[in-house]
């Protein structure tokens, strides 16, 4: 389970690097009710996302060199962007015709901000996106895609195709450790960046 709040930035290993990524969470009220869809595609072969752990994906970054981290954590310090309202609804699936990926979709200013953290971190030597930005919250992956996991799991989506969880404020975004275990990533927060208001 992610373990809100926490800044820490202690190696806990022999690693010399730390998984991150950049992300905005979603509020808990909202993971109650993505967690009620998760049960409706609970099937052999489909992973769910913790609820706990769903989040809006900014900029994944890999491994950082712990003597990197907190040039990272000082770049995004400069990123300055509006808070903004997010709107959270829509199921669908990554790619259709033979699903790895189920997501939630989210609108609001995520590309926005995704460029401006994005152009935070190019100094640093971290790379441009090679794909298109598309913010959605990953909620189910399927491990070994076969066409009958992809029917049943489609079939199982279409009643949620147009679910509407409502919307949220997105005040902050937030520096991520992700630590990977039999039992699925530890998620821990390094450090947080408030959106200003308008």
């Amino acid at each position: 389970m992610a373990q809100k709040g926490a800044r820490s930035q202690k190696d806990t290993g022999p690693q010399k690097g730390i998984r991150c990524f950049v992300a905005v969470d979603l509020p808990d009220s909202m993971r109650d009710q993505i967690a009620k869809v998760q049960r409706e595609i609970d099937l052999p072969g489909v992973r769910l996302v913790k609820p706990g752990l769903i989040h809006i994906t900014l900029k994944f970054l890999g491994d950082v060199p712990l003597s990197k981290v907190d040039r990272v954590a000082e770049a995004l310090r400069g990123v300055k962007r509006p808070a903004f309202t997010a709107k959270v609804g829509g199921i669908g699936a990554f790619p259709g015709r033979s699903i790895r990926v189920v997501w939630i979709g989210v609108e609001g200013e995520f590309e926005e901000l995704f460029r401006a953290v994005e152009a935070a971190l190019i100094p640093l030597g971290f790379e441009r996106e090679g794909r298109k930005y598309t913010s959605h919250a990953t909620i189910a992956r399927v491990g070994r895609p076969s066409p009958e996991t992809t029917s049943l799991l489609a079939s199982k989506l279409d009643p949620f195709r147009e679910i509407d969880l409502g919307e949220f404020r997105a005040e902050e975004f937030l520096l991520k450790k992700s630590t990977l275990t039999p039992g699925g990533p530890i998620y821990e927060d390094i450090a947080a960046f408030p959106l200003s208001s308008p």
